[in-house]
């Protein structure tokens, strides 16, 4: 499988060229609570796909991410925008550097996973630190929202193996709601699709796209929220 910590810090241009080919998720965002005028943390914002989407309607936005070569591509657009209500921090999830109760709304987008994926033997821990850091800065009565692959190249939820317990817990121990939308890449031709795929997902499902002659991806994203009391 491709090096995703390496794709970040060395291939940042190319990831955001590859998640631009995915629909936007504002009117997700604002099915669940509407963005107007609040105060908005984007916990892994990468490039700013949800950063740059939310940013017009917040009071502010910090855009909060490991990768500080993700960052610097979110500035930039920031920037190019003439926004002037946010800011980016390099960050760990388990340890954000922010003010007590400075958010009304969290989102997360693909990110929380890395941590806490059965692979890591300490998820449930990473789990337990980062959901304190969400409580911690969010005000009361706020929303957090989070996004997480339910399947790529899967018409239907096929989730990893080894994030099922996360996304278990997520609604058993956390109280998370949860539902699932399409999410599925549309490239401009199979050789981009093939191209993207095997850069961000590897051979097997690279070879798969191009057996089947697919410019369409499949991708089922599961959304969990939560409103604090």
């Amino acid at each position: 499988m491709p090096n995703h910590e390496q794709i970040y810090a060395e291939q940042a241009a190319r990831y955001e060229a590859m998640i631009s080919k995915q629909p936007d998720l504002l009117e997700v965002v604002n099915s669940i609570c509407s963005v107007q005028g609040l105060d908005v943390v984007d916990m892994g914002a990468g490039t700013g796909r949800l950063t740059k989407l939310l940013a017009p309607d917040a009071k502010s936005i910090a855009a909060l991410d490991a990768s500080g070569a993700m960052l610097q591509l979110t500035a930039a657009s920031l920037r190019q925008s003439g926004l002037v209500n946010w800011s980016v921090h390099t960050a760990d999830h388990r340890t954000l550097p922010l003010e007590d109760n400075c958010a009304d709304l969290i989102v997360s987008g693909w990110s929380i996973c890395y941590l806490c994926a059965t692979t890591h033997e300490e998820w449930r821990n990473n789990l337990a630190a980062v959901m304190n850091e969400i409580e911690r800065i969010l005000r009361p009565g706020g929303t957090v929202i989070i996004f997480e692959t339910m399947g790529t190249g899967c018409e239907t939820p096929s989730p990893p193996s080894f994030l099922v317990p996360y996304y278990e817990a997520l609604q058993t121990e956390y109280g998370f709601q949860h539902r699932w939308r399409r999410m599925d890449y549309t490239f401009g031709s199979v050789e981009e699709a093939e191209g993207m795929t095997r850069f961000f997902f590897g051979d097997e499902l690279a070879d798969a796209v191009a057996r089947r002659g697919e410019s369409v991806v499949a991708e089922c994203a599961g959304v969990w929220w939560k409103t604090l009391e």
